[in-house]
């Protein structure tokens, strides 16, 4: 279990004055799960994110993989950027193995690894490529290729398809759903689409603008039906589906009415 217990986070401000980021959150992400953070720009889902890479320590609570804290980055944790951060200089194999290097694998298990994570992805003809010839989904592929290279217990995504077009992030939202769907990997992923949320989420956490607390929670079922019948777009007519959209926004949009009456 990836536990997060009462997990606050405070920055130092101007004037010594401190500004919370986080406050008091507690989620439990357990393997296989889908996990996703749906909220209003400043509202804590990068922060959180970054504090379960071990980029950023908390100021109070804790963060525990299989019992052990969380203090610093990790193999057992690959994270998944918004703006791909491939290497120009190097291929988009050596990009994906990058990580191999560092741990010491050989040069012809690593090259074994990540050809086997681009044929996850549906890349393996553009291994030899660099980066600057894909496409932006393309070198997102990458990303997500290079993050499970060293096989990690959690897969971390802050907004990944964010900056991409709606057709390619739709392929994206596919791609996605069969490599989780075929890898049981443990996701947390970070997103200000309702509609995404709704439909990669098997639990979607509704956070509050700063503090970002978490003031709604769903537990879904809409990706498993999307991984076995691969029809995006019947999901997203279902009734249930629509219901669930419409309910959420009214709570995203009160928590920002709030916080802004609050300012």
């Amino acid at each position: 279990m990836l536990r997060i217990n009462q997990a606050s986070v405070f920055f130092a401000a101007r004037e010594g004055r401190a500004v919370q980021a986080l406050d008091r959150v507690s989620l439990d992400l357990a393997p296989g799960s889908f996990v996703v953070a749906l909220g209003t720009s400043g509202c804590g889902k990068s922060t959180l994110l970054n504090a379960i890479a071990g980029f950023l320590p908390l100021s109070e609570g804790s963060i525990t993989l299989a019992g052990r804290p969380i203090d610093g980055p990790g193999a057992d944790r690959g994270v998944v950027f918004q703006k791909d951060t491939l290497l120009p200089w190097k291929s988009v194999c050596e990009n994906v193995a990058l990580g191999l290097k560092f741990a010491g694998m050989s040069r012809t298990a690593r090259r074994l690894r990540a050809m086997e994570l681009l044929r996850l992805v549906g890349l393996e003809d553009f291994a030899d490529a660099a980066p600057y010839e894909l496409s932006g989904g393309m070198r997102q592929r990458v990303g997500i290729a290079r993050a499970l290279a060293p096989d990690p217990d959690v897969l971390l995504m802050d907004e990944p398809f964010g900056a991409l077009d709606s057709m390619t992030r739709e392929q994206m939202q596919e791609l996605l759903v069969s490599i989780w769907a075929r890898t049981g990997k443990r996701i947390f992923f970070i997103t200000h689409s309702i509609e995404e949320a709704l439909l990669l989420g098997t639990q979607v956490i509704v956070m509050s603008p700063r503090p970002g607390r978490i003031v709604a929670r769903f537990d879904l079922d809409f990706v498993h039906t999307a991984a076995r019948d691969r029809d995006f777009q019947a999901i997203k007519a279902d009734p249930k589906f629509i219901r669930l959209r419409e309910e959420i926004r009214a709570i995203v949009h009160q928590s920002d009415a709030i916080q802004k009456a609050a300012v």
